[in-house]
């Protein structure tokens, strides 16, 4: 079963920009229909706010929806509850990819602009043979082709965390050389704080030094005068 629909949106208010929707039975046409009100009322509670960037939300008759927000939009599906989540959201990837790529081809790079102040519901809907394409693509989810996206998604993830424990132990380095530099700053630091007190005990000698060399000299005559 391939996904069964599929919405691209603008997140600042949930604004419809293309939807396409797998071809259906007469028996699942309510449901269908009851799915399309909850995709635009998630559409529509994640604007405005600080959303999460990927989800899946369980919903009724055994189904769920998974989004994706990216570059000003959100893709939003949804499948069976038997249908891998991880190639509903490498499915998502590449819509959002292929949009990109048609909405810079027809504007460049004013296709942001273009995004925020389109007024009008579905004004990309020229897009969705590119979506009904891709929901053929990604019908059958242990084809050949789909096993191997998943396979290729699997090692993208290894090697993004193949970066990320490299950089923590770049960082690691980073830290046991701040250590070493603490410590030299430690060591200098009692040398200096020795120094302070040399140089206290010096200043006190010269301010009384002659002051305690007098008075021993003056109790040595007194003493020598009365008692030799």
């Amino acid at each position: 079963m391939p996904p069964l629909l599929t919405y691209a949106a603008r997140i600042a208010d949930g604004l419809p920009l293309v939807a396409s929707f797998a071809p259906t039975g007469a028996s699942s046409g309510e449901v269908s229909e009851l799915h399309k009100r909850e995709a635009k009322e998630i559409l529509r509670g994640l604007s405005g706010n600080r959303a999460t960037m990927r989800m899946s939300i369980e919903t009724s008759q055994h189904k769920v929806f998974h989004y994706l927000i990216k570059d000003l939009i959100c893709y939003l599906t949804l499948t069976e509850q038997s249908y891998p989540k991880r190639l509903a959201f490498v499915y998502l990837e590449e819509i959002s990819d292929a949009f990109l790529e048609e909405l810079t081809r027809d504007y460049g790079d004013a296709w942001r602009t273009t995004i925020e102040t389109v007024a009008r519901p579905y004004a990309f809907i020229k897009f969705d043979s590119v979506l009904q394409k891709k929901q053929r693509e990604f019908a059958d989810p242990s084809s050949r082709q789909n096993a191997t996206k998943l396979n290729e998604d699997l090692a993208d993830i290894q090697n993004i965390m193949k970066r990320n424990i490299e950089e923590v132990l770049n960082r690691g380095e980073k830290l046991e050389n701040v250590k070493i530099i603490s410590g030299d700053l430690v060591n200098q630091s009692k040398q200096f704080k020795w120094g302070a007190k040399k140089l206290t005990w010096q200043a006190m000698l010269n301010q009384y030094g002659p002051i305690v060399c007098m008075v021993i000299f003056v109790l040595f005559v007194l003493y020598a005068k009365f008692f030799l």
